[in-house]
């Protein structure tokens, strides 16, 4: 049962649209390493973790996901809200608005829509946390090439944020990982103990 509280998890104010900024964006909500493809790994790697903690792990991170993917669209709405043809057509964002005008689709800065190919779930609790961290990892050089381009502090500020959520999700994953490693490696030296009896 979810409590929905009808604001994001932190502030999106933008003033300035930014349309050629927006289509650069979006990778975070659709392209290979972005919050949508976090949230569905997360979400369906959690159902083959042996672990309860992995499971909760996987739950909140996946969900906080979510809340990513709410926040990237909140930011590309507001930096493409009330544009004029002449806006869009200097901005490059012509292409984009032929196909979804101001909507907010899952897609890469290139252009490629969102796919589920980017992502993992191997069944394996160590192989998909590995995945977990190196994707964390993948998702935080974004942000990082992203704020290279930002000069907006209205738009800098949630990427920001944003950022710093990655750094803390590799963190527990990390956390995570170590304690999988011990819990397996002691099931298996019981098993080769039982074994040699």
């Amino acid at each position: 049962m979810w409590d929905y509280d009808k604001k994001l998890i932190y502030p999106v104010r933008i003033c300035n649209p930014d349309p050629a900024m927006a289509k650069l964006i979006l990778t975070q909500l659709g392209g290979p390493d972005g919050e949508l493809g976090a949230a569905m790994r997360y979400l369906n790697q959690r159902y083959a973790q042996p672990y309860a903690q992995g499971k909760a792990i996987l739950t909140d991170i996946g969900t906080e996901e979510l809340a990513h993917c709410e926040m990237i669209g909140a930011i590309v709405h507001q930096l493409t809200r009330n544009l004029t043809p002449e806006e869009i057509r200097k901005s490059g964002f012509d292409a984009y608005f032929v196909d979804h005008t101001t909507g907010v689709y899952p897609q890469a800065a290139s252009g490629t829509p969102f796919s589920a190919a980017t992502l993992q779930s191997t069944g394996d609790a160590l192989a998909d946390l590995f995945e977990d961290m190196a994707a964390e990892q993948k998702a935080r050089l974004t942000y990082d090439n992203l704020l290279r381009l930002l000069d907006d502090p209205d738009v800098r500020d949630p990427i920001k944020f944003l950022r710093e959520r990655e750094i803390v999700h590799f963190q527990r994953f990390g956390d995570r990982k170590q304690t999988t490693w011990n819990k397996m490696r002691t099931a298996c030296n019981r098993y080769v103990y039982e074994f040699e009896i």
